[in-house]
Order: C-alpha cells, then sequence, then structure tokens
C-alpha cells in the first residue's frame, strides 16, 4: 500500500522495555478469529502444527471446546507451527500480561510476517501489525471506514492498544487528527518499541496525539467528531459498556453530527473466567447503546453467524454510494454489511 513506512523490527526482548512517561477482496475469508479483538491464540510445542484458533461458544463454555469455523478453507488442526512464530517479550504489567509475538513470513497463514500483541491469560490478540502494509482484513479495517461519515473535529481512540487502527486512519485520512487513550503505559511503551509507534509519533506530530488513563474519561475542547472505541479487559468488553449511563456521557462529548464505532465483541471471546458468555455481554452492550440511541444503531457483523463478532455503529446510517465514494477500494466492501440493530 502506497505511503506505508516500513517498521524496523527490535531484537527478542524477555523482559519489559523501560517505562516512558507515559485483504483487499470482499470474497477473501479469513480465519473466525483473525476479525476480532478477542482471538485465543494457543500454541504448542509438536512436530506438527497445532490449532492456532480456539473459542468457546455461548452454549458450550467448556475452553477446550472448539466449534468455530475458523474459515471454511481451514481444518481444526491447522495452525501455526511452533518454528515459525517467535517471542519477541513477555511480561505482566498492572492491568496486563503482555506477550509480543512474531509470525515469519515463511509460515503458510494469513498471519504470516505479522507481529501480534496479546495482552491476557487466554491469550487473544489485541493488535496486530505487518512490515509493508497497513491494511489487516480485521476489524481495524472496519474501523477506517468511520472518518468519511463524521464532522470536522479530532478522532478519538478509546483502547488505543498498539495503534493497528490509528496507523491505518493516519495514512488514509491526511486531514484527521488522532487522540488514543490507553489504560496500560506498559502497552504504550511495547506500541512505541515493536510495533512502531514512535515514528508514526514523528511522522505526525501535530496529528496523533497518546494519552494513558481511563479512556472513559477522555475529552477535548470542543469535543470530538467521532469515537473508535475497543475496549476489553481480562477477554471482554468491558462492563461499563453495559450500561446506558456511559453511552449518554460519551453521547455528550461528540460534536454534532458526531458518531462512534465500538467493538462489541461476540461468541468469539474467550474470556478469563469461562462462565462469562461473550454474546451475551455483546447483546447487553448493544441494549445499553440502542437506549441512548434509539433506532439509531447499526451493527456489521463479521462472521456468518450473526453472534461470532460484530462492530456496532451509532447514526442514520449514510447513503451507501456516498460512502463508498470516500472510502479506498478495499474498504468499500464493508458499507454494504451493516444492517440495523434490532
Amino acid at each position: 500500500m502506497e505511503g506505508v513506512v516500513a517498521q524496523s523490527f527490535p531484537q527478542t526482548q524477555t523482559h519489559p522495555p523501560s517505562p516512558l512517561p507515559h485483504p483487499y477482496h470482499p470474497n477473501f475469508s479469513l480465519p473466525t478469529a483473525f476479525r476480532h479483538r478477542t482471538i485465543p491464540l494457543k500454541l504448542h510445542r509438536s512436530n506438527r502444527p497445532l490449532p492456532l484458533l480456539k473459542s468457546h461458544h455461548s452454549h458450550t463454555p467448556n475452553p477446550q471446546t472448539t466449534t468455530n469455523s475458523a474459515a471454511a478453507q481451514y481444518e481444526d488442526d491447522d495452525g501455526i507451527p511452533i518454528e515459525h512464530v517467535k517471542t519477541l517479550v513477555k511480561f505482566k504489567s498492572r492491568h496486563n500480561y503482555i506477550r509480543v509475538l512474531q509470525v515469519s513470513r515463511a509460515a503458510d497463514h494469513p498471519l504470516a510476517g505479522s507481529r501480534l500483541l496479546l495482552l491476557d491469560a487466554p491469550g487473544n490478540i489485541h493488535s496486530i501489525s505487518f512490515l509493508f502494509k497497513s491494511l489487516t482484513n480485521t476489524y481495524f479495517d472496519v474501523f477506517a471506514t468511520l472518518p468519511p461519515i463524521l464532522p470536522p473535529g479530532p478522532l478519538g481512540i478509546l483502547g488505543f492498544g498498539a495503534g493497528s487502527a490509528a496507523r491505518i486512519i493516519l495514512e488514509l485520512y491526511p486531514q484527521t487528527v488522532v487522540h488514543g487513550w490507553e489504560l496500560d503505559p506498559s502497552v504504550i511503551s511495547v506500541a512505541r518499541e515493536y510495533f512502531g509507534l514512535e515514528k508514526l509519533e514523528k511522522k505526525y506530530p501535530d496529528r496523533l496525539f497518546i494519552n494513558t488513563g481511563n479512556a472513559l474519561n477522555s475529552s477535548v475542547k470542543d469535543g470530538f467528531a467521532g469515537f473508535l472505541i475497543d475496549l476489553f479487559s481480562k477477554g471482554c468488553v468491558i462492563p461499563e459498556l453495559q450500561d446506558a449511563a456511559t453511552w449518554e456521557r460519551l453521547k455528550k462529548r461528540l460534536r454534532h453530527g458526531g458518531r462512534m464505532m465500538v467493538n462489541v465483541g461476540g461468541s468469539c471471546v474467550e474470556p478469563d473466567d469461562i462462565r462469562k458468555d461473550g454474546s451475551v455481554i455483546m447483546e447487553e452492550t448493544l441494549k445499553a447503546m440502542h437506549k441512548v440511541f434509539p433506532g439509531e444503531v447499526s451493527v456489521l457483523s463479521l462472521e456468518n453467524r450473526k453472534d461470532d463478532s460484530s462492530v456496532a455503529l451509532t447514526g442514520e446510517l449514510p447513503e451507501a454510494n456516498e460512502w463508498k465514494k470516500a472510502l479506498k477500494r478495499p474498504l468499500k466492501f464493508y458499507v454494504d454489511l451493516w444492517e440495523p440493530y434490532k
């Protein structure tokens, strides 16, 4: 993709870095979990590739049960051989169990050549980065369709992670200013060291601003044009997003005509607590949004089954053709996948 800056990948590190102050075609089908924030990555040492993906569903809470399709072309035993995956850093911060993995470009796998950020015990992927491209064929690409339908003003990314969504947006939309919030300063340190965030900050000093702290307390002068919300903890959408009062507070921080796009998860979620059900949490989150935006919540399902994983959008759906005109070709097909929430 033009304009993408190649990242230099540092050497393996087994301790945390020093704390700082603070696919392109609609018919291409990725393995189920590659599209979500919650991607359980299970690698085992053996002489054969073992399953990369394990997800429990609403009716099978046993974490050893695997019922996800993981895409039609992938069998349950398909995965990344351990010799193609290198752990670059792993440590426990105050908020997360942080691991950064490098997948070899020699791997016969859609994740070949990627760098992955894992933040919780089940091994869910929270950010993904490729060396020579920004688009990821995940929900981060869906997030990148939001700026053209926003009024002028800054975009807030709540749950910044390693900056996967910010990177795409800054490169595609030269006028967009991004304010990112991430609870864990260690995640930002890792993002700067291993995901090219430091270079991104230097490249866009007047367009990218990183904040550490509670994302629900985010604010800017005169309000936000929009929010991208990607707030998970321990493998689940945070409980505050199942409370309508949270959405009321966030709505008040939007400018007139502002919108929110939200990763609401789904049954793909593999939480730390196996008693929790991702599809139930997704529905409770959507209901809370609907109370504050009645008749103005739309849902894009990233799977064949409605409860697998979804992204939500507030506000009336824009006219499809006009929205597509403002998007790069690889992103246009997402426009037709939105449906009103019922």
